[in-house]
This record gives structure tokens, C-alpha cells and sequence, in this order.
């Protein structure tokens, strides 16, 4: 007989079905929460939170929650005002998931959006263009 292996059943640590499902069902189901709720701590009573992705450990115990806040501000600040949310979130999200434990909540600042933004920026610089077809010195040759 084969040991089981502790690692997730896809492939080189790939997240397994499970996990991708679950994750997404979590990353629904926040969104819904941090839509409809208000909060009564004033950190987070005016801010427009999104989440752009959640992942699982492979136990499905964990959840690793990526947030933003809409308008490309810092969501750093807002960090330890959602720990401190994160058992509520917890208790609204239960019902809605239908596991039989419901993961804890780390929340952690998604920096896609910024890494997104400097990218643009940087194909949009003049040193940038001058490189690319159609760029500034196509055009003054033609």
C-alpha cells in the first residue's frame, strides 16, 4: 500500500478542486458580507472593501483573504480593523458555505492593483514607447 502523501492532490502543490471551490464559494460569499453589512467600527464603516481572491490551506482550516479598498487606496490601515472583524465575517459567511468547519480568516493587502498600475505607467513612459512599433521615431521617419 501507498502512504498518503500530506501534500494537495494537485500536482507540485497546486491547489486541489476542493480548494479552488471552497476559496471561491468563501470569496462570494465575503463580498456579499462586506456589500449588505454595516459595521459599527469606524474604521471600516465607510470603506468600500473588495476581495480579489481568497486561498486555502490544504486542510481547508485557513483562508488567506486578499482585500483592497476601490479607489487605489491603502488598505494597510484598514488590516487591524478586519482582524478584528474576521469572527464576525466568520459567523456570517457559515451558513452561506456549508462546511463542517469554517476556516479562519487572514486578511492581507492584495497588491496586484498597484503592481498593475506601475506596470502601466512604465509601458506608457516615453522611454518605453520610443522602443515600441509605431512609436515616436517610426513616426518621424515616415
Amino acid at each position: 500500500m501507498k502512504p498518503r502523501s500530506s501534500r494537495p492532490e494537485g500536482a507540485h502543490g497546486t491547489p486541489s478542486q476542493r480548494q479552488l471551490r471552497v476559496a471561491e464559494e468563501i470569496r462570494h460569499a465575503l463580498a456579499d458580507v462586506l456589500l449588505r453589512t454595516e459595521f459599527r467600527d469606524p474604521e471600516l464603516a465607510g470603506a468600500h472593501l473588495t476581495i480579489s481572491e481568497v486561498r486555502m490551506s490544504p486542510d481547508l482550516k485557513h483562508a488567506l483573504v486578499f482585500a483592497s479598498v476601490l479607489g487605489h487606496k491603502d488598505i494597510r490601515p484598514l488590516l487591524p480593523a478586519l482582524k478584528r472583524a474576521a469572527p464576525f465575517l466568520r459567523s456570517q459567511i457559515a451558513p452561506k458555505l456549508g462546511l463542517r468547519v469554517v476556516p479562519d480568516l487572514k486578511f492581507v493587502a492584495d497588491a496586484a492593483l498597484d503592481q498593475a498600475s506601475r506596470i502601466n505607467e512604465i509601458l506608457h513612459s516615453p522611454d518605453v514607447a520610443r522602443d515600441l512599433p509605431g512609436g515616436p521615431d517610426e513616426t518621424e521617419q515616415d
